[in-house]
């Protein structure tokens, strides 16, 4: 997937019947509140107004996830690729078609949450601190619990995700690696959400 297709997909976007989107409640935001490996509480609810997709995944899951979530913040966020991560986490959202001169496009935020379990205080304390290495720019939050796996479901060893529009709502979830078709799915449906929170459609 390209970064030409991808803008060509922002156009789509405007044209394509946002039914398509799976919506699991219509009205009601999804609620979660985590830790990231800094002790600091994270929470969908701050970031009302951008498009929202968490990619979360087990152990056994973690390069995979984190390969995925990667992709997918390039393509919203084009001039991130090949920086550092503090860079690339503060690259610009590409335009999205259709948004008047001068008036700022709604972003796309890509949350990784990494899937614990329910483990012993050592362990937790050690997770922490490969992540705090391994992932010094970027929060990642940390599920030592039930949280994920209660309200979304997870498929072991490989990457999930779920796509929330701008009001937090939950309107896909893939659970494993998607293949071509559904990576484009998600391709589209944040494009057009995107569109729905700039007032496009």
């Amino acid at each position: 997937m390209t970064i030409r297709t991808l803008f060509t997909l922002g156009f789509l976007a405007l044209l394509a019947p946002l039914h398509a989107v799976e919506k699991a409640d219509a009205n009601r935001p999804v609620e979660l509140s985590l830790e990231d490996q800094f002790e600091r509480k994270q929470s969908l609810a701050d970031h009302r107004g951008k498009i929202v997709i968490v990619v979360f995944g087990d152990r056994k899951g973690t390069d995979s996830s984190r390969e995925l979530g990667s992709k997918l913040h390039v393509l919203f966020h084009p001039s991130a690729e090949g920086q550092s991560p503090e860079k690339a986490r503060k690259a610009p959202v590409a335009p999205l078609p259709g948004v008047p001169a001068g008036v700022p496009s709604p972003d796309v935020t890509v949350i990784p949450v990494a899937v614990a379990g329910k483990v012993p205080d050592l362990v937790k304390g050690l997770i922490r601190s490969s992540l705090k290495k391994d992932a010094a720019e970027l929060p990642v939050w940390l599920d030592f619990g039930t949280a994920m796996t209660d309200q979304f479901g997870v498929k072991e060893g490989e990457p999930n995700l779920v796509l929330l529009d701008s009001k937090g709502r939950l309107r896909l979830k893939l659970n494993g690696m998607p293949d071509k078709a559904g990576f484009e799915k998600v391709l589209q449906l944040t494009q057009n959400l995107r569109a729905e929170a700039a007032g496009l459609r």
